[in-house]
């Protein structure tokens, strides 16, 4: 999960700049965590306290989302998740924004059954994007990281996606970035994070290539960050540059969940 910190942070600073390369400073003085890493935090929380080796109370999901979101008001969330934080009786809205899939990562550390972890990621997603391509956005990603995690090939993990969620994966980085603009759909933004990561070759790299194409670059670069942590981990300084932007509450649940899960 902390891949997804990571490229949050690093892709927090170029959002709306659309650089359009991988040569740029990793981090700058202003690079900081947005609502992709506080809600990677509400899902890390609530597998830690609330998950049965079955299920995740949905309750107490929904309850600490609406929680870490007052908490951090700030962190730059949409309008309609603006309200669905702070509604007393909140619901899913049909939503099929990437916002599910940029805070699914945690779940693919708790189990190693395939099924199991699309099911939580699931869970985890429709409480607020119960869309079919919201589910279908945080199911693909959290796929992506357990395949990674679990040694299969870039050819398999294609496959899959392609297969399974009928993505289609057969283009380049180099094809889309000219064009490529900001999308904040599932359906416009996993695929693209996923092509990122299986054309790197190390964790770096992966979120340089994600930052590259522009558009929702914190976002996409947060899923693209998930799945390359699970492929080649993450370098100890880059690890460290993150950590000492996030607050101590946040890098508490993140330390707790490495410890029990990673």
């Amino acid at each position: 999960m902390l891949g997804a910190i990571v490229g949050d942070t690093v892709g927090s600073v170029y959002e709306w700049d659309n650089i359009k390369t991988v040569e740029f400073p990793l981090f700058l003085e202003r690079s900081f965590f947005t609502d992709d890493t506080v809600m990677t935090v509400a899902v890390a929380h609530a597998l830690l306290d609330y998950y049965d080796g079955t299920a995740i109370s949905e309750t107490e999901l929904v309850r600490l989302m609406q929680l870490y979101g007052k908490m951090y008001p700030d962190a730059g969330y949409g309008g309609r998740f603006c309200y669905w934080i702070d509604n007393p009786h909140p619901m899913p809205y049909n939503s099929f924004g990437n916002g599910s899939a940029m805070r699914v990562s945690p779940v693919a550390w708790v189990s190693d059954d395939l099924a199991h972890v699309e099911e939580l990621a699931k869970q985890t997603a429709e409480v607020t994007h119960n869309h079919p391509e919201g589910i279908k956005g945080a199911q693909a990603t959290a796929a992506c990281i357990l395949m990674a995690r679990q040694g299969a090939s870039n050819d398999e993990i294609r496959a899959y996606m392609e297969e399974r969620y009928e993505y289609d994966l057969d283009f380049t980085l180099d094809d889309i970035r000219p064009l490529y603009g900001f999308d904040v759909s599932c359906q416009g933004s996993v695929p693209q994070a996923i092509v990122a990561f299986l054309e790197s070759s190390d964790f770096e790299g992966a979120i340089r290539l994600a930052v590259s194409i522009g558009g929702d670059s914190d976002t996409i670069a947060a899923i693209t960050g998930s799945i390359a942590q699970a492929r080649y981990g993450i370098p100890d300084w880059i690890a460290e540059e993150t950590e000492k932007r996030l607050t101590e509450r946040l890098a508490s649940v993140v330390n707790l969940f490495c410890e029990r899960f990673m």
